[in-house]
């Protein structure tokens, strides 16, 4: 018998259309302009969006950008697109436009290829998901290489040419103005440049010339601040001799190119009197030998830093910088300063960064005494002998000498005692008493109550029992071994009641005529008054036992219920 199945029909399923961008890019090599740009950008809106299968995601350019260099904003908001989801397909005018690196660009393919997105090529005609995408790739990215290596070589060759006829390859001077064949005066900032030589000469810092332009509202070159940065470089510029030192650098890939400082590996060219001068040769001359003279004395050539004989001596042993002097007064108004010496790596960036040791000074220089073996420390002998001192762990510092030799030597921090000195503890207990951290544990014994073993201001703890009811108690802070047990405020205040002839006891009498209490022991109290007279009373500690639970107390009822029941059934079977 026949068998008839039903098919019932399927809604069509529409495709999904792909999301696609371009990346476009202007090189400033081959002189193209942004005009360029803004069509390749028009160009691939319009191409992208022609395509019904295809949905747009936008065009990524970047202007004027070399493809060797590694600050395309635009490029990297592409590869961040296409790693969150946002786009399948990549649309590019040609491998030089997407990178002359070899390396990078297969790199950059590859990772594309596999989280799914295409990369097309359309100069080149290449898809990156074809079986021979990658070998192309390979190929055409070597030989777009070289033409950028070769480019960048016509291009040193060219700016070597000018440098043997003399002429600059930067023409972008303060206090000059090129006017295609030399520099030329510009009269206002030359003013400026024969203040800033004027002002090093008489000791002042580049800093203290940096607010002195700041107070001028002098500008620089481009119109913003005068950094200390430009002008040392102007402090440096052979220029404003009126003479030309040309290829002092070079750049030697083509890649990164980064700039490096001609050490001789090319030759130099030394053009005289190529242009007016706004500084003579001899002021030149004389900055450069002060310049000198305070990049060897090092912080100590700059007067406005307060220095001492550790200065750049004392080195942090985890990060090798050097350690800061820093003080703290003992009070607000008080003269004397606490110092202390602090890795800076530490005390700019914290702990998480830099562990170091701080050192006190005192104990800084009594170590120094005991190894130079002096009776006292002294900072010219100190700084004669010892090239540094190396901070390392927390209890062990090196000393090298400047004949060469090592000693290691351990040391113990008296910092928290040398700061806690009984003026010190008064003031802090006074402002305990007037700003009070918690309301609930100032009351009017706070501060009052003091051990005769330790010398400590006892301490109010609150416990709660199992009957919910808070209990008080008075006792020495808790790394004290003194052995007292503990005042129970209760008993406290009927104490300090019998001592004051009262009833109740009485807060405002008792801060009245009450100064101090002192535990002499844990049977005799000694209360000093404020009239100059002393009482002691003895007092027992009672230990009290906590109130039972209502739990306890049910089952303690059974036990007894189930004792009686056992002894009734005894005495009736007798």
């Amino acid at each position: 018998m026949r068998k008839i199945n039903r098919i019932e029909p399927s809604a069509p399923v529409m495709p999904t259309r792909k999301k696609v961008a371009a990346y476009a890019r202007v090189s400033e090599e081959k002189g193209r302009t942004l005009h360029s740009l803004s069509a390749q950008v028009s160009f691939y809106s319009k191409y992208i969006q022609t395509h019904r299968e295809w949905e747009y995601a936008g065009v990524y350019a970047d202007e004027g950008i070399s493809g060797t260099t590694e600050n395309r904003d635009e490029f990297k908001r592409l590869l961040e697109d296409c790693d969150a989801g946002k786009i399948d397909i990549v649309l590019t005018k040609s491998i030089s436009r997407f990178a002359r690196n070899t390396v990078d660009l297969l790199e950059t393919v590859r990772h594309l290829r596999d989280i799914g997105v295409e990369v097309r090529f359309e100069k080149e005609n290449i898809n990156s998901m074809s079986g021979d995408g990658e070998l192309m790739l390979s190929i055409l990215a070597s030989f777009a290489q070289e033409e950028s290596r070769s480019t960048s070589e016509n291009v040193k060759w060219a700016i070597r040419r000018n440098f043997q006829k003399g002429k600059p390859n930067s023409f972008n001077i303060y206090g000059y103005r090129w006017n295609g064949e030399q520099f030329v005066i510009e009269p206002e900032e030359a003013k400026i440049v024969k203040l800033i030589y004027d002002n090093f000469i008489k000791g002042m810092s580049a800093e203290q010339t940096e607010v002195q332009l700041e107070e001028m509202g002098v500008k620089s070159y481009t119109g913003g601040r005068f950094s200390n940065t430009s002008i040392r470089a102007i402090l440096k510029n052979e220029k404003y001799t009126g003479n030309m030192l040309l290829q002092k650098g070079f750049i030697e890939d083509h890649i990164t190119h980064k700039l490096k400082p001609n050490n001789g590996e090319l030759p130099q060219y030394w053009v005289e009197d190529s242009h007016e001068a706004i500084i003579d040769l001899e002021t030149y001359e004389k900055v450069q030998a002060e310049i000198a003279r305070r990049r060897k004395l090092g912080v100590f050539a700059n007067p406005s830093i307060n220095t001492t004989c550790f200065t750049s001596k004392i080195k942090c042993g985890n990060c090798g910088v050097s350690y800061r002097r820093s003080g703290k007064r003992q009070s607000k108004h008080s003269s004397d300063v606490y110092y202390i010496w602090t890795c800076q790596t530490k005390d700019r960036k914290g702990v998480s960064e830099c562990s170091a040791k701080n050192i006190p000074e005192k104990i800084l220089q009594g170590v120094c005494a005991q190894v130079l073996d002096l009776d006292e420390f002294d900072e010219d002998v100190f700084l004669d002998q010892v090239e540094k001192v190396v901070v390392n762990g927390k209890d062990e510092l090196i000393f090298h000498f400047q004949s060469g030799s090592i000693i290691h030597q351990h040391w113990k921090s008296t910092a928290r005692k040398d700061w806690w000195t009984p003026e010190a503890r008064a003031a802090k207990s006074a402002y305990s008493k007037k700003n009070p951290r918690s309301s609930g544990n100032i009351t009017c014994f706070t501060g009052k109550i003091n051990c005769s073993k330790c010398g400590q201001n006892l301490r109010r703890n609150t416990s709660l029992r199992v009957s919910g009811q808070k209990a008080h108690h008075w006792r020495c802070p808790p790394h004290t071994d003194c052995g007292h047990s503990g005042l129970e405020e209760n008993l406290l205040k009927t104490i300090s009641s019998d001592v004051l002839s009262i009833k109740e006891f009485d807060e405002g009498i008792f801060k009245e005529k009450v100064d101090n209490i002192t535990v002499v022991s844990n049977t005799e109290l000694l209360f000093q008054l404020k009239d100059g007279s002393k009482i002691t009373k003895q007092w027992q500690f009672k230990r009290r036992q906590p109130a039972w639970s209502e739990e306890r107390k049910k089952r303690q009822s059974e036990k007894m219920k189930e004792a009686w029941r056992k002894k009734h059934e005894q005495n009736k079977d007798s």
